[in-house]
């Protein structure tokens, strides 16, 4: 493909690309299928999974509501001491 001038690169992470009106083509050889994708790509993070015990332990030392210690805990990525002290501010 290279002598074609064909530049081909893996994509790491791409359930965190959103493409905004993209056009999508499938073009299967010897039992291959290859997917092509044209539009705008943007990256968008992936929302951290936060445990149930870690919303329950902020929201009681930061003495807020659940709903709170979580929004607190995505906001730091998870970061149970950063959530604290973001809520005591």
């Amino acid at each position: 493909m290279k002598k074609l001038g064909m530049n081909v690169e893996q994509i790491e992470d791409v359930q965190n690309y959103i493409f905004d009106s993209a056009e999508v083509s499938a073009m299967t050889m010897q039992g291959t299928t290859t997917y092509q994708i044209q539009g705008q790509p943007r990256f968008e993070e992936a929302a951290p999974d936060i445990p149930k015990e870690d919303v329950t332990m902020v929201a009681a030392q930061a003495n807020v509501s659940e709903e709170k210690a979580r929004e607190a805990l995505v906001a730091t990525r998870g970061d149970i001491a950063e959530a604290i002290l973001r809520l005591a501010q």
